[in-house]
């Protein structure tokens, strides 16, 4: 018999869609999402015009793409941000591993990126010696779970909270048997903030001011660099925006020294003021939020900290050159589609 591991896709399918109880549940969530998505949608006057509007914004960019790349990178440079160039996923993952390698760098905080996903970073890093925490909570369900995320938005949205229950019990040291969200949620927020004070330093000071020796795996705990995806860059200013609901990405970014942002060249935009389309409609169509919780904009390096910027191809430009499927790239990462088609 095949391990898990070893199944494609449509075995793993015939083995979901097998459990009738849990297609039911699955589809459930999906769905109370999308009614969310709807709902959000039509309290916005004007919304498939915004939607129209996006679209252009998106197809005027592609069609200067290179010369809006430069532009970005040119301005980018000048706020001191380190722009390096990706071909592919493997060229992408050697920029990430030698930046750390050249700082003697070996624990990641990581906020969501379906980038590194998409080029299978974490691995790639662990393989080389590298600790990789994802601070999202459902990228940090499913990477404790050993496994890919199932939704771009939502990665753990295929578990129930018992089983979550169960993997905090094994490897966050959860009680038996927990399953209220709210007690999972504030287990992981509380195992998360430990990670937070000891990438600061904080952890180690307040245990020596109580005399409590620091062992090793404190230490080993301490966070050396944060890494992000990016939602939206602008090639009119050279910054660039990352959404999250947890403000993961904030904290993960402002105590480690080095911050690894790492992006899809389609993901640009030509201006500033286009930047309003897109932030309304993103949360809207992701989670029927008006907003997201956090719209963090960054310009340049802090002042005593390194920005490095990673811009990735991995077949974009092919998808460019190929008029029936540049529309691909106009997608903004919303997820929404997913909601009534998972493929």
């Amino acid at each position: 018999m095949s391990s898990p591991d070893s199944l494609g896709h449509p075995e793993r399918a015939a083995i979901f869609g097998a459990n009738a109880e849990r297609v039911g549940w699955h589809e459930g969530a999906l769905w109370s999402v999308r009614a969310k998505r709807d709902a959000a949608a039509a309290a916005v006057e004007g919304w498939e015009e915004l939607r129209v509007a996006a679209a252009q914004i998106k197809s005027h960019t592609l069609s200067r793409l290179p010369d809006y790349l430069e532009q970005f990178e040119d301005r980018a440079t000048q706020l001191g941000v380190h722009v390096h160039w990706a071909a592919d996923a493997a060229e992408h993952n050697a920029i990430v591993l030698g930046l750390l390698r050249e700082r003697s760098i070996a624990r990641v905080v990581k906020s969501k990126s379906m980038l590194t996903e998409e080029c299978g970073l974490n691995p790639h890093l662990e393989a080389h010696g590298i600790e990789v925490v994802d601070t999202d909570l459902g990228e940090r369900i499913v990477q404790l779970r050993a496994e890919p995320p199932s939704h771009i938005v939502m990665p753990a949205i295929h578990l129930k909270r018992e089983e979550v229950g169960e993997l905090f019990h094994r490897e966050l040291g959860a009680e038996a048997g927990l399953s209220d969200p709210q007690a999972l949620v504030e287990l992981a927020l509380a195992a998360t903030s430990t990670l937070w004070l000891r990438a600061e330093g904080l952890h180690e000071r307040a245990l020596e001011a109580e005399g409590v020796a620091v062992d090793e795996r404190d230490r080993a705990l301490e966070a050396e660099a944060g890494l992000t995806g990016v939602n939206f860059a602008i090639a009119e200013t050279g910054g660039f925006v990352v959404v999250t609901n947890e403000g993961n990405a904030d904290l993960g970014t402002a105590l480690p020294k080095l911050h690894i942002a790492c992006m899809g060249i389609e993901k640009l935009i030509p201006r500033e003021r286009d930047l309003g389309v897109f932030l309304r409609l993103l949360a809207r169509s992701a989670t029927g939020q008006p907003i997201s919780a956090y719209t963090s904009h960054f310009h340049g390096p802090p002042a005593d900290g390194e920005l490095h910027l990673v811009l990735v191809d991995n077949g974009r430009s092919n998808l460019l050159a190929r008029s029936p499927l540049r529309r691909s790239l106009a997608c903004i990462r919303c997820g929404a589609c997913l909601n009534t088609c998972p493929v």
